[in-house]
C-alpha cells in the first residue's frame, strides 16, 4: 500500500489535515482524469460528469494506480478495504489514522458539481468494485464511524493504492 493518497505531495500530518498538499488527488469512479482542489478552483476546471450508469468495476486503463504508479498497482477491491478495516478493528476515524496507511479526512468532490466538501471532517477513498451501474463501493470515515458503503460514481474520492 502506498501510505499518502496518489498525487499528494507528502503524507498527512493529522487525521483532520484538510491540506491540498495532502490531499492529492480525487477522481470519479471508473475514469482516467484526476483532479485537484485548492478550496477554491477545481483542476482541470472541465465539464463535470454528475453521473456514471456503466456497469463495470473500474478498469484497468482507467485505474489512477496503474496510470500513474504502473504496473502492478492498483486500487483495493471492495472486499480489500473491509478486511483492512475489520484487521485493524476500525470504529471511527482513528483506526484508519493510527494504522500504516495513515489514512485521513481529505474530504471528496461533490457529485452535483465538483465542488470541495468535508475536508478534514470525512475521509471517503474509492474502491475498484461496483455495487451496481450507479454506485461504488468506497472506505468511509468520520469521527465517529467508520465503514465500507457505496455511493453515486459521480463523486470524486482519493485514492490509496497497492500492489499485487
Amino acid at each position: 500500500w502506498i501510505t499518502s493518497n496518489l498525487g499528494a505531495d507528502h503524507q498527512a500530518i493529522a487525521v483532520d489535515d484538510s491540506t491540498e498538499a495532502s490531499a492529492g488527488w480525487y477522481w470519479q469512479f471508473n475514469m482516467k482524469q484526476g483532479y485537484k482542489h485548492d478550496g477554491t478552483n477545481r483542476t482541470p476546471n472541465t465539464a463535470w460528469l454528475t453521473a456514471n450508469a456503466e456497469n463495470l468495476d473500474w478498469q484497468l486503463q482507467y485505474d489512477p494506480c496503474n496510470q500513474e504508479i504502473g504496473p502492478g498497482w492498483r486500487l483495493p477491491t471492495s472486499t480489500e478495504w473491509a478486511n483492512v478495516s475489520a484487521a485493524g478493528n476500525w470504529t471511527n476515524w482513528n483506526g484508519p489514522w493510527q494504522s500504516k496507511l495513515r489514512l485521513h479526512a481529505a474530504g471528496l468532490l461533490e457529485h452535483s458539481n465538483g465542488t470541495l466538501f468535508a475536508t478534514g471532517h470525512r475521509g471517503v477513498f474509492w474502491s475498484s468494485s461496483q455495487r451496481n451501474p450507479t454506485e461504488g463501493w468506497y472506505l468511509s470515515f468520520i469521527e465517529q464511524l467508520s465503514s465500507v458503503d457505496y455511493y453515486f460514481k459521480g463523486f470524486g474520492f482519493p485514492i490509496r493504492c497497492l500492489k499485487d
